[in-house]
């Protein structure tokens, strides 16, 4: 009797292994060979099903038939791997058949840069001036107290040095608070016989300030020097007048009012009429049809000559502006610390076109 069960039970098994090869070499997909291997060898599957039968066989019949059991499930384990890694190639070449390039199709656009609004006001400026003939010079951010403050008619006891509340390294050392200091370095070195010196500085300036809507302990600046024979206030009257016409538009105009800065005498602050309202009067403007741009002056006498520079002979005029100031009164941003936020809705709004 147990060896009519034993020899069912093989039957069983080679019935199994013929139509699992069957099966294996029909399957198309990957997921078809999974499924075929999970009903054959799988803990529910036909195999384990045939061999769940061995309780009835004797202690001598059942190691030959779990062998020839072990050699079917060898056979279709064989048979499903290299079927499934044929149908895996299969299934990669498909993928890079579908995923070939045509280039003879039109491209799909390119999102590209574009400067930063403060770079643009910066190059709108310096592009200015180079067609005036003047030169761009950069100097260093980490300055000495001696070209930041003493070349500028700020010795160590002057009470102007607290309208500038400083960042210093050492006693010596300090983190530039204008870019004056490139003006007096370049003093220092022009040869006048040469022809004069018309310069732009543009750079980075940094001040212990308390950050708000309208300060930075970190902004920009654009200082602007001349220094020739018989340099007047009108020359500098004449230069601020193109700034604004240029920044702000061709109508607008600019009128001068006393002030005071250290290296300058006579100083003025610099208003220009209001881009908004015309001068009529507005909310940008405070009702006054004026808006406070920039400062400027006629260079002092004291910081030629520490300059090596003789005021009998030469004279000039400067003048700082700040391209934050600038870019918040063209474009009506009200929060400078949206500059430096890299909220890229934000800087979208100022793209270059073309």
């Amino acid at each position: 009797m147990k060896g009519k069960i034993k020899m069912n039970l093989k039957e069983r098994l080679e019935e199994i292994k013929q139509k699992g090869l069957e099966e294996i070499r029909h399957a198309q997909d990957v997921k078809t060979i999974n499924d075929v291997r999970v009903n054959l060898l799988g803990k529910k599957g036909s195999i384990t099903e045939v061999l769940r039968g061995m309780r009835d066989l004797s202690a001598e019949e059942r190691p030959k038939v779990g062998s020839f059991a072990n050699t079917i499930r060898d056979e279709l384990t064989q048979a499903i791997a290299q079927k499934n890694e044929e149908l895996e190639a299969l299934k990669l070449a498909k993928r890079l058949e579908s995923e070939t390039l045509d280039v003879t199709l039109p491209a799909s656009p390119v999102a590209t840069g574009t400067p930063h609004v403060l770079v643009q006001v910066i190059d709108e400026i310096e592009k200015l001036f180079l067609g005036m003939g003047f030169q761009v010079v950069d100097g260093p951010e980490i300055e000495e107290d001696h070209y930041n403050f003493e070349m500028l008619n700020l010795p160590p006891d002057h009470p102007a040095r607290d309208m500038q509340d400083t960042f210093y390294i050492t006693n010596q050392l300090l983190m530039r608070t204008q870019t004056s200091p490139v003006q007096a370095r370049t003093m220092e070195v022009h040869d006048f016989s040469k022809g004069p010196l018309k310069m732009i500085s543009p750079g980075k300036v940094y001040r212990r300030d308390t950050d708000d809507a309208t300060h930075s302990h970190q902004f920009h600046q654009v200082e602007g020097l001349v220094i020739d024979k018989n340099i007047t206030m009108g020359d500098l009257k004449g230069t601020l007048e193109l700034i604004a016409k240029t920044v702000f538009g061709q109508n607008r105009e600019i009128r001068l009012r006393p002030s005071y800065f250290p290296f300058t005498e006579p100083s003025v602050e610099v208003d220009v009429s209001c881009f908004k309202c015309g001068g009529t009067g507005c909310s940008v403007c405070k009702g006054t049809g004026w808006i406070e741009v920039l400062g400027a002056g006629m260079v002092h006498p004291n910081v030629l000559k520490m300059a090596g520079v003789d005021p009998e002979i030469y004279g000039g005029f400067a003048f700082g502006l700040g391209p934050d100031r600038f870019a918040m009164l063209k474009y009506g941003v009200d929060d400078i610390r949206e500059f430096y936020l890299n909220d890229v809705r934000f800087l979208q709004q100022f793209s270059q076109k073309g």
